[in-house]
Order: C-alpha cells, then structure tokens, then sequence
C-alpha cells in the first residue's frame, strides 16, 4: 500500500498560461440538492470552485433555488442541464439527492453519460438496493468513483460498519469488484483504490473533519481536478491528499478542530492547491 503524501502524488495540475480562458479549465456538473439539503449541493459545487473547474452546473432539485448568495458564480439550474456538460467535464451526483424516484432516474441518466462520473451519498444508497443501476456501472463508456463512509460501504456490501472498520482494506477492494469502479473509503486515513489495483492511504486530516459537509466538498476538490485533465483515478488520490490538507491547515488557523466547517475547508483548499499541486 502507497502512503498519500505531498512529495508522491501522482499527478499536479498543468501550469497556466497567461493568455488562458475558462474553458481550458473543464466544467463540473453536480446533481442533487433536494428540499432541505441544497446546502449538500452548493458544498460539492464551491469545493469544484475553489479547486479551478472553468465551469461549475448545479443542478437542483429544489427549484425554488436560483443562486448561491455565497458563490454567484456557480450555474444553478436543472438537473437536465448539469448533465449536458461541455466537454472536458466531471459528473458528481448524490449530495442531497435523496432517494426518490425522480432521484433515481437522474442517477440512470447521469449513467449513461460519457464523462467522468462521481457517486456519492444518496447515488450509492440507491445503488446498494437496485442490480440494474450496477449492471450500468459495468458497461459505462468512463470512468466511475464511490466515495463512500464507512456506513455506506456497509450498505453497498451488505455487511455491518463493524465488519468495515475491521477490514478495510478487503472492503475497499470488494467495492471495487462488486461496482466496477474506483473506490475511496473515506475515514480516518481514508483508502484509495484505481483501476490500477494499487492502494493508497492518505496521511493528512484530523478530527476536525468529523463534521456536516466534508464529504461533499471532497467530491467538488476531486471533480474540479479531473476536469482539468488529470485522469479520475489521480484525481481522487490528489483530492483525497488536498482535503485533509486543508483541514489540517484550517486548524493550524485556528479554525478548529472543534467546530471546524466544511465551508472553511472549500476555502483553505485553494490555498493548499495554489501552494502545492499546480
């Protein structure tokens, strides 16, 4: 197993030229944000913000929301239309997708796509119940990432957390098999697994990460990167590094760990990402 630490990542984002534009920067599409959990959303979109994505879509599921007060920037509209990304881009579908019908449809939809593909929360809680939603991971035409906790690693294997946390790596591993797609196990020294079968453990974060959120903003920090072309399997593993990087540089801030928000995290990662991996 290969540590995560800043001197073996496996992949840096290109340097930018002076006479770029956003659109060499890729886009991001996240869908979800039912009522009552739109924040979950936002968190995932910010996150891809902040980590350089040229174009970030969110689409709701809420349609009384227009715009993020906090992220003007950020292109809130339909389900439909983040997935009708401009290319290169990177799909994140399941902060605050909940587990409804309408949910489960955009998550086939989101399927079939040609991009990249990020499932987590809700995507992976109705995928642990329904065989032909996996029988699509298989045949996808791109690459697929699970970023589950330990809770939904159990659903998806149908075993107890007690039996993942005992076993973590063999868990990571029977993810990948059983959902033909590339895993994070995330947790404490969350693990890494690509479609090289290599494993990695990360080396960064601290208690403070324990918190609402941070699970939607890691799927952001890793989507942004791999729409600026660093493929999804690296990305994962930079993105992993970078998360708990700028947790641990957040707290040294002051900003926890007690209390520490996902929404400072977003923040401190364009800090870690400008000072280390471009």
């Amino acid at each position: 197993m290969l540590e995560i630490r800043q001197d073996n990542l496996p992949a840096r984002l290109p340097y930018r030229p002076r006479d770029c534009n956003k659109s060499d920067f890729g886009a991001v599409g996240v869908v979800g944000g039912v009522p009552g959990m739109v924040g979950a959303a936002l968190l995932a979109a910010r996150g891809a913000l902040a980590c350089g994505a040229g174009r970030v879509y969110v689409g709701l599921m809420d349609d009384r929301v227009a715009v993020d007060p906090q992220a003007p920037e950020l292109m809130i509209g339909t389900p439909e239309r983040a997935l009708d990304l401009p290319p290169p881009g990177c799909l994140v579908v399941g902060p605050g997708l909940g587990q409804s019908g309408a949910a489960r449809d955009w998550l086939e939809r989101a399927l079939a796509t040609p991009f990249p593909l990020l499932l987590d929360a809700d995507a992976l809680n109705l995928l642990a119940r329904d065989g032909a939603l996996i029988s699509m991971l298989a045949t996808r035409p791109a690459p697929t990432l699970i970023t589950p906790h330990p809770g939904e690693a159990a659903r998806l294997l149908a075993i107890s957390t007690d039996q993942v946390q005992a076993n973590r790596l063999s868990a990571l591993t029977a993810l990948s098999q059983r959902y033909f797609a590339s895993v994070v196990l995330k947790g404490h020294a969350s693990l890494v697994l690509g479609a090289d079968g290599i494993p990695w453990r990360n080396t960064t974060g601290n208690a403070g990460m324990a918190a609402p959120g941070m699970g939607d903003v890691l799927c952001g920090i890793i989507a942004a990167l791999a729409a600026q072309g660093i493929g999804l399997d690296h990305a994962a593993v930079v993105g992993v590094w970078l998360h708990g990087a700028a947790a641990d540089w957040a707290v040294s801030k002051g900003s926890g760990p007690v209390g520490l928000a996902a929404s400072e995290v977003v923040h401190a990662a364009r800090e870690i990402l400008n000072a280390s991996v471009t």
